[in-house]
């Protein structure tokens, strides 16, 4: 009979064709050492130490450095801030040691050092858009001396004028020396400056636009004058918003040719025959090209239902006529579901209606009672109006009838050429003509205009 020890399996060896102790990357770098079993008795020569733990690999003390996100390096500081530590620093913004423009590259050197927007306004009392507007305006600033601005010109913004220089700051190089002077010559504010910048911006946009090449596109003024010119056509005629708003654009002039237009038409003398650009003078129906963003920038705004041109009779009689906001927010309610819908903004012709209303989009424009252009088959065009008034009265006024009775292809007519077909009722009176905004490239800065 054979004992235990002499009937046991031989174990497996960890070891090579050579006898050399078997190694491997997972394994800790030390030999194995292998039980030898003799044929009586089970006695381990020495102690078995095995370890299959991974053995990470050795890494650079900067790979083991928290992420940091990326900082633009800081704007260069004036000479006389180089040498100084972070608690001074803080300390002359604390208490707005010299002036703005010389002190504003403190702050991004201070978020250079780990600083953010609200640790900042913590530490010296600056709030976060004060400090976006005091580096902004200093680069503006900049930019104006490296342009060769008036040296006078730019020293009038020593004291106070980061608010100003910040709202020019998305005009190119030529345009900011041009608003500068403006501004300064007629002590604008921080509103007034704004106004001057989106005037400019938007100028190039309205080309097309009733007298637009009577104003000059050089001259900050007359970028002025023209905004308020068309916002004077948005109001009745007359009335005295109307006449403010042509007042002010005649201030804002700067040519000779752009104030004989606005004081003609402060004085009614721009009441005349159709025009060849579709817009007719002495009707109350304007044509407004909206404005890119003007939706959002409008204090008042106005829901109206839109039926197409090729959706019928039936649908515009079927839209909801009424549409008004509820509660403390606002909240847009309406007497029926409707499939289209159009926010304008609050214009006077259409802010205070309040049934009836409906919108009519036609692909373009050539349902217009008037000379034809090339932009009436370019562009596609909303018509406002009323179903409320129906009666055809005015001679002079617009109604969107039924071309073929038949209530399927519509038009705008004047209200003489309906009388003269002896058509007393229409589907609604037309009270604006809403052009689509444009998306020009000719206002876009080149690469030399940034800073």
């Amino acid at each position: 009979m054979f004992s235990p020890a002499l009937n046991a399996h031989k174990p497996l060896f960890l070891s090579t064709s050579n006898n050399k102790p078997f190694s491997s990357p997972f394994l800790t770098q030390q030999p194995l050492f292998i039980l030898r079993l003799s044929k009586t008795h089970f006695k381990p020569t020495t102690t078995l130490s095995v370890s299959a733990t991974l053995i990470p690999s050795s890494s650079s003390p900067a790979s083991q450095q928290h992420y940091q996100p990326y900082r633009p390096p800081p704007s260069p500081l004036p000479s006389q801030y180089k040498s100084l530590d972070t608690a001074s620093r803080i300390e002359i913004l604390s208490n707005r040691l010299g002036l703005w423009y010389e002190y504003a590259p403190l702050i991004p050197s201070l978020f250079q050092e780990g600083f953010t927007p609200q640790s900042l306004e913590e530490a010296t009392g600056i709030s976060g858009v004060e400090q976006n507007r005091l580096v902004v305006g200093a680069k503006v600033r900049d930019s104006l001396v490296q342009s060769n601005t008036d040296p006078e010109i730019v020293a009038s913004f020593d004291l106070g004028g980061a608010e100003l220089l910040y709202e020019i700051r998305l005009l190119s190089a030529s345009q900011r020396a041009a608003a500068a002077r403006y501004i300064v010559l007629n002590n604008m504010d921080g509103k007034g400056a704004q106004d001057l910048a989106r005037a400019m911006k938007d100028f190039p946009r309205r080309r097309g636009d009733k007298f637009w090449d009577n104003f000059d596109y050089t001259l900050p003024g007359d970028c002025l004058s023209f905004m308020y010119y068309r916002q004077s056509r948005e109001h009745k005629k007359p009335s005295e918003s109307r006449a403010n708003a042509l007042q002010m654009a005649l201030e804002a002039a700067e040519s000779e040719k752009a104030k004989s237009i606005v004081l003609r038409e402060l004085e009614g003398g721009g009441e005349r025959k159709e025009r060849e650009d579709g817009e007719i003078d002495g009707v109350r129906v304007p044509v407004v090209r909206l404005k890119i963003g003007e939706v959002a920038e409008a204090t008042s705004v106005v829901v109206l239902p839109v039926c197409r041109s090729e959706d019928g009779e039936r649908k515009i009689l079927e839209a909801p006529w009424e549409c008004r906001g509820q509660g403390e927010f606002g909240v847009v309610v309406a007497e029926k579901g409707w499939e289209r819908w159009v926010v304008l903004p609050g214009w006077e012709p259409i802010l205070g209606l309040g049934r009836g209303a409906v919108v009519v989009a036609f692909p373009d424009a050539r349902v217009l009672p008037w000379k034809a252009n090339r932009w009436y088959k370019e562009e596609s065009i909303l018509v406002v109006a009323d179903r409320g008034r129906k009666e055809v009265k005015a001679d002079n006024g617009f109604y969107l009838v039924s071309l073929d009775g038949a209530g399927v292809d519509f038009k705008v007519e004047r209200g003489s050429a309906l009388k003269e077909r002896n058509v007393v009722e229409c589907l609604g009176t037309v009270l604006m003509v809403v052009r689509p905004p444009r998306y020009d490239t000719d206002d876009l800065m080149n690469d030399e205009d940034w800073d």
